[in-house]
């Protein structure tokens, strides 16, 4: 961002040509080269970027946080003064009082020694403005301003005691204690359920708006963005690559890596199923960067130009800037840039496989269900919960799932929806019984699945199989990919000499990765090949159903857009059938045909995708749905809001009657006496609600 010495001396936090080194045995890694910008008073801006963009790396860099081997050059200014060379005593001065940090993982930076009382109270009173006891009536009127439920009795529990949702919201407390002028929030809602996050975020707006403080907020959800910044200044391999109003990068962007961002995500307010476009490759190594455009190697808009010189940050109209030197003359305003691909296009030497808009519409479009192959009817998993040093004795039982009912039909998706802690990843368990069901039933192709031994299962191993969220834990890694593809195959009998080698290496190009590179190892490969590994290990045996926990929540959005491609592609290919369990709805809506969403081991709703999420009737599904961000300023500033309140009930102990009724606003006493039924009430699709209603919460594009 252009950054005039009026600018920053105008500015509450400004940097100037801001670099970041950090030495290797291999070379020095560039991790942020050169980046310049003004954050005004009051001001909102917003730092996005793929992972490895250098994002966090100013956030600690401008506040003295990064390892002492890291070189640091540069200015960064705030209130005027220079930050950057200072020693570590006038460093915490800044960090006590001028700008406060809040981390990405709470639960390690809060100390699991006291209580958040004393924390909160501790930033404020050892700036000897007040007494302990003043400080600690302010930590109860900070802890209640943010969200925490019954503040006065909970400002003496400790960290370990709270929801990850109000860890969160806790720090955030104690950055607003001493009224700063500035707030940097580095990833402030990663791994946090939907409607945590918007809590998160409507504590963060409190925080802003109590303070008056300037607030940079950091994260790779461009949706956080689009409702919370007004300026956006997006990262790629350490620099700057375009800066705007957040109404213009969102409308009318000129940088090809922007517009790849944009493109690779699902929406929630379209009910296209268009194929996603995903940014080809996987941004570079930061040794040795060559003297060229860093996103050269995976723009489809590439020129010999963009090879030879690197372009700096450039106005291109006024109030926006990017570092492209075809950004005002991109074809069609760069908006077909990118092409649907599913094949694994960041590993080299592989065949890169770009599908035409027909053939994409084609596996992405509703799949007609055939017959049925799993039936679940009224499952129920309990876990005993035991206490006792010598004698471990039941003393309760946490209702995990109960009474879960539902079909998946051949090429059919079902997606599975809902808070952490709501049973989807139980339910999946049952369903495959990796879990035995406490009762219940599941049957497969009509055969019954529950209450058989492992050796009965074995041959249902074939056709039931499980990709999970993690690639790296779920691979072992002291073992090649390609001997972790063909285990199956060796597991079940099915490895021959010739036909085993042949069969991994078909399912190396099935999933879009390299066969030369099957004796490499799982840590040698980025996460979305490595999801792909899963993927394809889950094949290697030639299923029917394939059942996916969270397959893409751990993957940057543009590798997360080629895999859902993938998974659809796969599908029309195969005819699988997919249990599709996620917390991101938006993907939910591009891949699913049904959907069913749980709360504390209930579904509490299930239909049609369109059907629930044009319609939903459930007063927890509207809240799940309407907390969702769009990746769209405008739609963002007036879409309606439900902000639920509290955390999910204990599972040990959960509501009599609605188990949702102690956070629904609909309550009344029938709700907390009958458990209402899973059925039609007119809607036209089962919902779990005395007082269902169909209300529209989601804005259309």
């Amino acid at each position: 961002m252009t950054n005039d010495t009026t600018a920053a001396d105008a500015a509450v936090l400004s940097a100037a040509d801001l670099k970041v080194t950090f030495p290797t045995d291999d070379g020095d890694v560039r991790a942020v080269r050169g980046v310049s910008f003004t954050l005004g008073r009051g001001e909102t801006i917003g730092v996005v970027g793929e992972s490895g963009s250098g994002k966090s790396t100013i956030a600690l860099a401008m506040l003295g946080l990064l390892p002492r081997s890291a070189r640091v050059t540069g200015s960064v200014r705030c209130q005027g003064k220079e930050l950057i060379g200072q020693s570590e005593k006038d460093l915490a001065k800044v960090r006590s009082s001028t700008i406060a940090y809040i981390p990405q993982d709470p639960l390690t930076s809060l100390n699991p020694a006291f209580t958040v009382g004393r924390q909160v109270a501790e930033t404020i009173w050892t700036r000897g403005h007040v007494d302990k006891e003043e400080a600690h009536k302010k930590a109860i009127e900070l802890l209640e301003l943010v969200g925490i439920p019954n503040a006065p009795r909970r400002v003496d529990d400790f960290p370990h005691e709270f929801s990850g949702g109000q860890r969160q919201r806790i720090v955030i407390a104690i950055a607003m204690a001493n009224d700063p002028d500035v707030m940097i929030a580095d990833e402030p809602t990663t791994a946090l359920d939907v409607t945590i996050q918007a809590q998160v975020l409507d504590a963060l707006r409190a925080a802003r708006d109590r303070t008056g403080a300037s607030l940079m907020i950091i994260t790779h959800d461009l949706g956080v963005v689009a409702g919370m910044a007004e300026r956006v200044m997006v990262m790629y391999a350490g620099k700057a690559v375009e800066a705007a109003t957040a109404d213009v990068l969102f409308h009318e962007s000129k940088m090809p890596y922007t517009l790849g961002l944009l493109g690779s995500l699902p929406r929630m307010d379209r009910s296209s199923r268009e194929p996603l476009r995903p940014i080809p490759g996987s941004p570079p190594s930061l040794i040795n960067l060559p003297n060229a455009c860093p996103f050269a190697p995976r723009c489809p808009a590439v020129i010999p130009r963009c090879r030879e010189e690197e372009p700096a940050l450039n106005l291109v109209e006024p109030g926006h800037e990017a570092a492209c030197i075809r950004a005002t003359s991109l074809p069609n305003g760069g908006v077909d840039l990118f092409l649907p691909t599913w094949t694994d296009t960041e590993s080299e030497g592989v065949k890169q496989e770009t599908l035409t808009i027909d053939e994409m519409d084609a596996a992405a479009a509703p799949a007609t269900a055939g017959a049925t192959l799993v039936s679940v009817h009224d499952i129920v998993k309990h876990f005993p919960v035991r206490a006792g040093m010598f004698v471990r004795r039941t003393v309760a039982v946490a209702h995990a799932v109960c009474d879960v009912s539902f079909d998946l039909a051949e090429r059919e998706t079902v997606g599975l929806v809902g808070e952490s802690g709501s049973g989807k990843s139980t339910t999946a368990r049952v369903v495959l019984q990796l879990l035995p069901a406490t009762s219940g039933s599941v049957k497969f192709e009509g055969k019954e699945l529950v209450g058989k031994s492992r050796k009965e299962l074995r041959p249902f191993r074939q056709q039931l199989q499980m990709v999970f969220q993690d690639p790296f834990a779920s691979l072992d890694p002291r073992m090649p990919v390609g001997e972790i593809v063909g285990e199956p195959l060796k597991v079940h009998g099915r490895w021959g000499r010739a036909s085993g080698p042949k069969r991994v290496a078909e399912l190396f190009e099935m999933v879009g990765l390299n066969p030369e590179h099957r004796n490499r190892y799982p840590h040698e490969f980025s996460g979305g090949q490595r999801q792909r590994v899963g993927i394809a290990r889950a094949l290697a045996l030639g299923p029917k159903v394939l059942i996916l926990d969270e397959p893409v929540s751990a993957l940057d959005v543009s590798i997360q857009a080629g895999v859902v491609n993938l998974l659809e592609e796969l599908q029309d290919r195969l005819d699988l059938a997919y249990l599709f369990i996620a917390h991101d709805l938006s993907v939910v809506r591009h891949i699913a045909d049904r959907v069913a969403v749980m709360y504390l081991g209930r579904i509490v709703e299930l239909g049609a995708v369109e059907q629930v999420y044009e319609s939903p009737s459930h007063p927890y599904t509207q809240a799940l749905l309407s907390a969702v961000p769009v990746p769209d300023p405008k739609i963002e500033r007036e879409r309606r809001r439900i902000i639920l309140t509290g955390e999910v009930p204990n599972a040990v102990m959960p509501p009599s009657g609605c188990r949702f009724r102690t956070r629904c606003w609909k309550a009344q006493d029938i709700c907390a006496s009958e458990t209402p039924e899973l059925i039609d009430r007119g809607q036209g699709h089962p919902v779990a609600c005395h007082f269902a209603d169909a209300t529209r919460v989601i804005p259309t594009a």
